[in-house]
């Protein structure tokens, strides 16, 4: 509207006898007495009412993002309850393991792997693996100068290889030079109180890795340990070994010498390892545990009665695989959630009773692996993989696919909003602001217009009547 038009349409109702009331002609059109129109507001009110499906986009965006995030998190946490009994099945998981209890591990200790036999078996080690060391007579220091003169290292292989010093080179120089020779030793040079030393020592140990030192006495070599062999029994058969960790003399087992047992056997009891048991299976309740929480958050959210995914199905759908998979029968098996110490509570969570699942590893571990692996890998843990791959199949999990749509709005809402902003908001702030501006230029010549209008209808104002 014209300055001339609202002039128009204001005179017809604003005359009095005392003549026209400038004032409210000027805070009709301006809001103010003192100031002209405020262009940002009035561009800013437009553009907002123009913006009302940008509005909407933008609330349906947060939405998809919430529930986005969330089942993102949910899909964590299934994939991690699903790891957990993965592990429970596998053949060489911790319902495989074993442990190895020694009556004396100060001489002996062992580890076995999965699937290794039980049982008990007896070791008695003579004497242990050495590694074969050289050391050389004593200098001032590292790097005084050496004799000259040459020695040489001969490997159990039979290999020598000959080192010479002219007098200028010094314990480290020499030490430098036989690691660079790869004679399957290891040189450095010792100090202490008494000077420095260069000390030759194999890099295995055993009979076969001893070497020898021979050459000029200048350098003054001795041997304080000669590489032999470790000596012990198993089962009553003599084993010979290079190394203190003795793998192969039974099998899946790996023995760790720690010291001669003078004559005296020592007792290595090989059984299930419970604790690992224990602990995977509280594990899996734990996390099934946040599952059932993620669930429930879904329904029960205290903040806003529902959470994001309360009307996605497939949030529906898992909470009633993962309960009916609680209801799996092994077949064969005495072994139930119960006989483990596992209860229900009333939010579907599970709580474990750690003294009779304790009870139940120790006394009836067989019965344990039956109930969650079944006779062909098909018994409690499969059962509830089968059902949890459902959601998680990379290809067409049910979780995948949601998330793909999900995402696919996501960016579908993304994308209107910036079109919307492109072909309608900016070119309408555009066109409002030269609108506005334009109306407040004419309200800034409005007042001269109104005193010429004033004194049209009231000509005798100029003269003060």
């Amino acid at each position: 509207m014209s300055s001339v038009s609202a002039l128009n349409s204001l005179l017809g109702s604003s005359s009095s006898s005392n003549g026209i009331d400038i004032s409210s002609i000027l805070q009709a059109l301006t809001g103010s007495t003192s100031s002209g129109l405020d262009v940002t507001t009035a561009v800013d009110a437009a553009v907002t009412a123009a913006s009302a499906p940008e509005t909407a986009w933008n609330t349906q965006l947060t939405s998809t993002e919430n529930q986005v995030s969330t089942l993102q998190q949910i899909q964590t946490d299934v994939q991690n309850l699903d790891n957990d009994v993965q592990q429970l099945n596998s053949i060489t998981g911790p319902l495989a393991s074993n442990a190895v209890t020694s009556s004396n591990s100060s001489i002996v200790s062992a580890t076995a792997a999965s699937g290794t036999a039980l049982g008990t078996h007896v070791v008695t080690v003579n004497s242990l693996a050495t590694t074969a060391t050289w050391t050389s007579g004593e200098f001032a220091s590292s790097s005084t100068d050496l004799p000259a003169g040459s020695f040489t290292i001969t490997t159990g292989s039979g290999a020598t290889q000959t080192i010479t010093t002219d007098g200028t080179e010094s314990l480290t120089d020499v030490a430098n030079q036989i690691n660079g020779d790869n004679l399957g030793v290891t040189a450095s040079v010792i100090t202490d109180a008494n000077g420095a030393r260069l000390a030759i020592v194999a890099n295995s140990s055993g009979s076969a890795s001893n070497f020898t030192i021979g050459g000029s006495p200048s350098f003054g070599f001795t041997q304080p340990v000669t590489g032999t062999n470790a000596s012990l029994t198993v089962d009553g058969v003599p084993i010979s070994s290079a190394s203190n960790t003795v793998s192969g003399a039974l099998p899946g087992v790996t023995l760790n010498l720690e010291g001669a047992s003078a004559g005296t056997p020592v007792t290595l009891n090989i059984q299930p390892d419970t604790s690992s048991a224990s602990t995977a299976i509280n594990q899996f309740v734990t996390d099934y545990n946040k599952v059932m929480s993620d669930i429930n958050g879904q329904f029960n959210d205290t903040s806003s009665g529902q959470g994001p995914l309360a009307q996605d199905s497939n949030i529906i759908n898992l909470q009633n695989a993962v309960e009916q998979s609680l209801n799996f029968v092994a077949s064969g098996s005495s072994i139930n959630l119960s006989s483990l110490g596992i209860s229900f509570n009333n939010d579907g969570s599970l709580s474990v009773n750690s003294s009779t699942l304790q009870n139940t590893l120790q006394n009836n571990f067989a019965g344990v692996q039956s109930f969650f692996q079944g006779s062909a890998l098909n018994g409690f843990a499969n059962n509830m993989d089968q059902q949890l791959t459902n959601f998680l199949a990379p290809g067409n999990g049910a979780f995948v696919v949601d998330l793909q749509s999900m995402n696919s709005e996501e960016t579908t809402l993304k994308q209107d909003i910036t079109n919307f902003q492109t072909t309608v908001i900016a070119p309408l702030q555009t066109s409002l602001q030269a609108q506005f501006s334009k109306a407040e230029t004419e309200l800034q010549e409005l007042p001269m217009e109104l005193k010429q209008i004033n004194q049209e209808f009231n000509p005798n104002s100029s003269n003060g009547g």
